[in-house]
């Protein structure tokens, strides 16, 4: 079964929740289940599940954090702070460098890894007591640019192997309208012998964490929360309400949720695409797109979109075909969300043919060219090198003979090696180069932009902008600026 090919959705009413509770279980005075997993006190006294209770039910919320990657060990380190948590990554090494205090995403400080209460485990036995899972895995495309859910619909098969009656299951990942229900609820049926909506709820409440971003965090976001009836909804919002500041969202519906999700980094890519286009007939014109925006940003509800090569991770670059992908299977083909992705999947291309076309008419040569790009990361000031444009931009280049020397200050040298297969270098070697291309505006970079291009560009050479970051009127008057 592929990624969009549905599966009854898990739903029950209270007559099927009835017959289940009756087939499955049984629970004694004590409120112990009994079933075909073995004896686990997962269940509330009086023998209700924690959607069922009210009193004093997040005193007994055992927790999991199924991936601790960019988004989920944020959200595992906040419920830590409150509850029993178990972080849980299949990954052996990261697991070994986070219990050393290293994070390779550079979310967490080594200071707050030190002291956390997290238990930090790579051994799916460790989660047989935990009642509240939240899953938080990537969901990245496939070669043909599909939805692929592999990781997804491992993370199903490993929490219904272990979870039992009365578990809470969360999904943050980012999934297609629908995927909760229809591949999530059944794939976890299948591994545990459970019933969806009576023995085990969904909930979705999607992740929002923006790598770097020091003031939109996990705390200060309003969370989306939505589950699969008002009772787990209830239980959902209290729990993400205790270790979220800003509050919670309750979405009407999981579906809403997830398509909001999608809608909010599709609505993104649309406007930078609308933004990459005008830079192009900028151009064109002969104008500086920086100084049409400039001028335009001085109506009050003109939106501050920017051009530039979108990466996004695994979000700007993905989740518009999620959506796109559930659409089509619906019978809808969307125009807007594709045409947003051809544009913004063009800009290395384009940029490369516009630095080719500079050096021509300098009259200097193409192959063979000496060139500079500062900055791999998806955007400035992380290490995160998740979808990098930049790499794609090298790509584009060595198509015209031009081999780009790549350097970062923030990207990890073996990780940029082992995706890539490019040994990052340091400027400081960097001399005599015929472009400069500053990709990702690093801080670094930008405050030290004028002395490393008296150290590295040679005079009459061509410094590409491509942000805009910096003032045309403060560079040295033999260099040739190109800039979207």
């Amino acid at each position: 079964m592929n990624a969009l090919e549905m599966q009854k959705p898990c739903m029950a009413s209270t007559e099927d929740a009835a017959v289940a509770r009756s087939a499955n279980t049984v629970i004694d005075a004590c409120g112990v289940q009994h079933d075909g997993h073995g004896d686990h006190a997962l269940a509330c006294p009086g023998g209700a599940y924690l959607w069922d209770q009210r009193e004093g039910r997040l005193g007994r919320i055992s927790a999991a954090v199924i991936g601790l990657g960019h988004a989920g060990l944020p959200v595992a380190m906040a419920m830590a702070r409150t509850f029993p948590t178990i972080g849980f990554d299949i990954d052996e090494i990261r697991i070994w460098m986070l219990r050393r205090g290293v994070d390779c995403t550079g979310e967490v400080a080594e200071a707050d890894l030190a002291r956390t209460r997290l238990e930090l485990r790579d051994d799916r036995t460790a989660l047989a007591d935990c009642n509240f899972f939240i899953v938080a895995v990537p969901t990245p495309l496939t070669a043909g640019g599909k939805p692929d859910l592999a990781c997804l619909e491992s993370a199903c098969a490993l929490v219904g192997e272990v979870m039992r009656p009365g578990a809470v299951i969360v999904f943050e990942s980012t999934v297609f309208p629908g995927a909760t229900e229809e591949i999530c609820g059944p794939a976890l049926e299948k591994a545990s012998g459970l019933v969806c909506g009576v023995d085990f709820k969904l909930a979705y409440s999607p992740e929002r964490v923006n790598p770097g971003d020091p003031e939109h965090t996990l705390d200060t976001v309003t969370k989306v929360v939505s589950a699969q009836d008002a009772a787990s909804l209830d239980l959902v919002a209290e729990v993400y309400g205790a270790i979220i500041g800003a509050g919670v969202h309750r979405a009407s519906s999981i579906k809403v949720a997830e398509t909001a999700k999608v809608l909010e980094t599709t609505q993104r890519d649309v406007n930078i695409a609308l933004m990459n286009e005008m830079a192009k007939i900028c151009a064109l014109v002969g104008i500086r797109t920086a100084d049409v925006l400039k001028a335009a940003s001085t109506k009050w509800n003109f939106l501050p979109f920017t051009p530039g090569l979108v990466g996004g991770g695994h979000h700007i670059g993905v989740e518009p075909l999620y959506l796109n992908a559930r659409a089509e299977q619906l019978g809808y083909h969307p125009e807007i969300i594709l045409a947003g992705r051809r544009i913004n999947d063009s800009m290395p291309a384009y940029v490369a043919s516009r630095i080719v076309l500079q050096l021509a008419a300098q009259e200097k040569k193409v192959r063979g060219a000496r060139v500079g790009v500062l900055g791999i990361t998806f955007k400035e000031g992380i290490a995160d090198l998740r979808d990098s444009k930049a790499f794609e931009l090298a790509e584009a280049l060595g198509i015209y003979g031009i081999k780009a020397r790549i350097a970062d200050t923030r990207a990890d040298f073996y990780e940029a090696r082992r995706e890539y297969g490019l040994d990052l270098e340091d400027v400081a070697g960097w001399n005599n180069l015929d472009v400069l291309v500053l990709a990702v505006p690093h801080p670094e970079y930008v405050e030290g932009i004028h002395a490393l291009i008296d150290q590295a560009l040679r005079p009459g050479g061509l410094f590409v902008d491509i942000k805009s970051v910096v003032e045309p009127v403060s560079l040295r008057e033999d260099v040739v600026l190109l800039a979207l």
